[in-house]
């Protein structure tokens, strides 16, 4: 009995072995993509802002979702984020604000402020998108290592994204996290995930 009882645990951990480092694998790969696309909105996922001010993570977000519209790729950006503790202004008014300063029309904006994760502010624009009468094709600007669970929670809540990374370096310790938000997310489900944060 004993006997059987190590075989079963060690399979297990050896398949969970695997399934990690398959992830791993999707995860490194996603990253080196870029699938721009015609899409209905370019979605920006939200980093840092410094009192209004865009950290270079979420300048970089901003400007390539800049440059994919000045394209004429989407004719909507979606800018995302919440407030973090401390913070006077939101992600998403910070991206707006920015935006705006590059010369992007107001009407092309549309801002997401309340989400505090990859889910929430997702999830939140799936209904931006429906409440506008948009088609469900968005285009989703994040970091490379962030590309495969972006793509993952946009399908979970109705959309049907692309994802089209920035520039930015992707550190084996984001590659790693990620590998962890991603196994753990495609088991139990990415809102279940969010809702234990």
């Amino acid at each position: 009995m004993l006997r059987w009882t190590v075989r079963i645990a060690l399979g297990l951990l050896a398949a969970l072995v695997v399934y990690v480092g398959v992830t791993f694998g999707q995860v490194w790969w996603a990253s080196r993509q870029d699938h721009r696309r015609p899409a209905s909105a370019i979605i920006v996922m939200g980093a840092a802002q410094w009192d209004g001010r865009p950290s270079p993570v979420l300048r970089a977000r901003l400007d390539h979702a800049a440059e994919l519209w000045e394209q004429g790729l989407a004719g909507h950006i979606i800018v995302t984020g919440g407030k973090q503790q401390g913070d006077r202004v939101t992600q998403g008014f910070a991206g707006y604000d920015y935006l705006r300063g590059k010369g992007v029309p107001e009407e092309v904006l549309k801002v997401e402020v309340e989400g505090r994760d990859s889910y929430q502010e997702l999830s939140a624009s799936a209904a931006i998108v429906r409440a506008a009468g948009l088609e469900p094709e968005v285009l989703v600007v994040t970091d490379p290592y962030h590309a495969l669970r972006a793509s993952q929670i946009a399908h979970e809540v109705g959309l049907e994204a692309a994802v089209s990374p920035t520039a930015s370096r992707s550190p084996l310790s984001a590659l790693g996290r990620e590998t962890v938000a991603v196994s753990i997310g495609r088991l139990i489900g990415y809102r279940r995930l969010s809702n234990l944060g």
